[in-house]
């Protein structure tokens, strides 16, 4: 039985697809995208968040820490990333939940139990579940085998995927899916890599090539000012969404919000935002005017 390690499961989610839904993030991602809202999604390894507002002091994470890890200073609790091995013992002591590990390993048979709880909201909504994250076909075997649980239950499924992966896991988890929603981040390939660390060559040719099979696919478009809410941008990137093979695809706008600087503290990290900033009114209705001019239908999501 496979393994995935997971960092959160949300239910009732009713922007993930259609219907009431339960959406499952997987950790480990293929970018390191400036604004994304889970940084803790990008790393494929467990880790230790330290909300310093919910800390009282107690002094219990200090004393079990088995490598010493985490002291106490005038300022409060610090640990040691360096010297920190995400072995959890002060989460699981802290009595405020100030500590808390992102990262869970579930086996197929956990997560389907879980999956199992909420299929009479399924039934009665027309949802399901969305596997999310991070990139969930970074953990294909996994992946597989929870689709094929789903499908013999009638669970509708749907991947969110950035679409960085290796052509043949995308095509074969695509025999076992219900919908694909398929983020899109810059046309232009020096940007892309520059955004997000990496090029956008393969993301393109597998959205080309998941297209041809006939795959029910919803294009996810985070709009960020000063980044890909230029029109130059937005008229490349509906051309080439009109261009693929197919029925017309739906695009869904994600503005950008800056609600990833909490997070970043808590890993403890530095949050540089690079000048990103919140789309207005005047670019979210240029965007929805430019895709509708090539046929296609964009709304704005959560």
């Amino acid at each position: 039985m496979q393994k995935a390690l997971i960092f959160d499961i949300k239910r009732y989610c009713i922007n993930d697809g259609p219907g009431i839904r339960m959406t499952v993030f997987f950790k480990g991602c293929s970018l390191a995208c400036r604004w994304c809202h889970n940084p803790e999604s990008i790393s494929p390894k467990t880790q230790k968040m330290f909300d310093a507002g919910k800390c009282i002091g107690c002094g219990e994470c200090v004393r079990i820490c088995p490598v010493r890890a985490c002291r106490m200073t005038e300022t409060g609790v610090v640990t040691d990333r360096e010297l920190c091995t995400a072995c959890g013992k002060c989460a699981d002591i802290c009595p405020t939940r100030a500590t808390e590990m992102s990262g869970r390993w579930y086996t197929s048979a956990d997560l389907f139990g879980e999956i199992e709880r909420d299929i009479p909201f399924f039934d009665q909504s027309g949802g399901g579940v969305t596997f999310s994250g991070g990139e969930p076909l970074l953990q294909p075997a996994f992946l597989q085998e929870i689709l094929e649980a789903c499908g013999r239950r009638g669970v509708h499924r749907a991947i969110d995927t950035s679409g960085l992966v290796a052509t043949e896991v995308l095509l074969e988890a695509a025999e076992r899916t219900d919908l694909f929603l398929y983020d899109l981040k810059l046309m232009d390939p020096d940007r892309h890599r520059s955004y997000t660390g990496v090029g956008n060559e393969k993301v393109l040719a597998n959205l080309t090539a998941l297209a041809e099979t006939g795959a029910a696919i919803q294009v996810r478009l985070p709009l960020i000012r000063g980044v890909n809410a230029d029109s130059r941008n937005i008229e490349a990137t509906a051309a080439f969404v009109a261009g693929l093979a197919g029925a017309r695809k739906p695009v869904t706008l994600l503005p950008y919000h800056k609600v990833a600087a909490g997070k970043h503290a808590r890993l403890g990290q530095e949050y540089g935002d690079c000048g990103l900033a919140e789309p207005d009114q005047v670019d979210i209705e240029r965007t929805i005017d430019i895709f509708s001019i090539h046929g296609l239908t964009a709304t704005v999501g959560g």
